[in-house]
């Protein structure tokens, strides 16, 4: 397998490491790329005002959506204490990947100082050198010049990455612009997001009554990057439910974007919210994970991002159902069983009946989920029992 290994400070990570680094697995045909964020970088200071080390992780973590699903980000140099050295971290990549072609890579101010660093005798005899280029003419020479002393004194591979996207700015410029409101175009959607949410670098959001534009890359910030796909689809599916049914495109946007917003939690984070939230609980709810998402989200949407109580209540239900849904609470839940990811066996049957008649397509829905959980011999909440009888009847008049 062939790996490559992208460090940096990410301070943030924006879309000039998302081209190099596609560029890199492209060229180099990577099976694997892993990023791995500096907690102390030997060479410099992080500046006043920096993301924290686990709010750099987090948002590299979020970048991989626009990089790869071949991507994954390690913290193993947050991890370690003191200044963080290259060298320490192959050591520790090549023991856990002894058998493996190694690549790390790095740009063309990093390349061209390589035998400067610590230990790079180490570095070049555990792993091989993908330079990132920036096309510059009077740059090829001196890449070349560094590449033949690398290799005869080292006897180091070397390769050259050129990056066609390449995008000519710094984290630093980045940072800059940020403070003043802009640099939106330079990041990662859902990296923007969580600068927002948090403030970084200078930001300043006003979380409540956000348009869906506003919301989203803040609520993809919420999700895993592989969540994100499901919920941009969800969105899409409200959209088109909305149209053919008549409510409120704005508000099934809004719902839409919230309704997974919590679903990365484990138990006992969901459980402190709910605690927070005075949200109560029966007792499957206290022991089902996937049943408190949409409680906790709910309560999310409503503190956090102050949305009207119609769509709080579709998140609500989004995943149970009950009775004598609102419009608005049917859109989401099946926008949500047949966004356009959905491929589970009978999705097109469903999606075809929901477009045909709402309340048939919920009812299949609810049938569908009851035989999904009896067949895996799970407990099926009552509040989902309820609502397919609920419909059956409603179907029956």
């Amino acid at each position: 397998m062939r790996i490559g290994i992208y460090g940096g400070t990410f301070n943030p990570i924006h879309r000039g490491h998302v081209t190099a680094a596609r560029a890199a697995m492209e060229q180099l045909a990577l099976d694997k790329l892993l990023l791995v964020p500096a907690s102390v970088p030997p060479h410099k200071a992080l500046p006043v005002g920096s993301a924290s080390p686990e709010e750099r992780l987090e948002m590299t973590v979020l970048a991989t959506a626009e990089i790869s699903r071949k991507a994954e980000v390690l913290d193993i140099e947050l991890k370690r204490t003191g200044k963080s050295y290259t060298c320490d971290t192959i050591r520790a990549l090549r023991e856990r990947y002894p058998d493996d072609e190694l690549w790390l890579l790095m740009g063309s101010d990093m390349f061209l100082t390589l035998h400067t660093w610590y230990h790079p005798e180490v570095i070049l005899s555990l792993t091989n050198i993908g330079a990132f280029s920036r096309l510059e003419s009077d740059e090829e020479e001196t890449f070349a010049r560094q590449k033949r002393y690398l290799e005869e004194t080292y006897g180091a591979t070397v390769a050259t990455v050129r990056n066609d996207d390449v995008i000519q700015v710094s984290s630093t410029e980045i940072r800059e612009a940020l403070a003043r409101g802009e640099g939106v175009d330079y990041l990662p959607e859902a990296v923007y997001g969580y600068i927002l949410r948090k403030g970084l670098y200078g930001t300043r959001c006003e979380m409540k009554h956000l348009s869906p534009e506003e919301l989203r890359p803040i609520a993809l910030s919420y999700l895993k990057p592989k969540r994100m796909p499901h919920v941009l689809g969800t969105e899409r599916e409200a959209v088109r439910l909305a149209e053919r049914y008549g409510a409120d495109i704005t508000d099934a946007r809004i719902a839409a974007l919230l309704h997974d917003c919590t679903k990365k939690l484990d138990l006992d984070e969901q459980l402190a919210l709910c605690e927070e939230y005075g949200i109560e609980l029966d007792e499957l709810e206290r022991r089902a994970l996937k049943l408190l998402h949409s409680k906790t989200g709910a309560a999310i949407a409503r503190n956090v991002f102050g949305v009207k109580e119609e769509i709080c209540d579709a998140i609500l239900w989004h995943t149970t159902g009950k009775p004598n849904m609102t419009l608005l609470e049917k859109i989401i839940y099946l926008a949500d069983y047949i966004e356009p990811t959905r491929d589970f066996d009978g999705v097109e049957e469903l999606r075809k009946a929901v477009y045909e008649d709402l309340d048939k397509g919920l009812l299949m829905g609810l049938e569908e989920t009851v035989r999904d959980m009896e067949e895996r011999g799970n407990p099926i909440h009552r509040n989902t029992l309820e609502a397919r009888d609920y419909y059956m009847r409603k179907g029956e008049v």
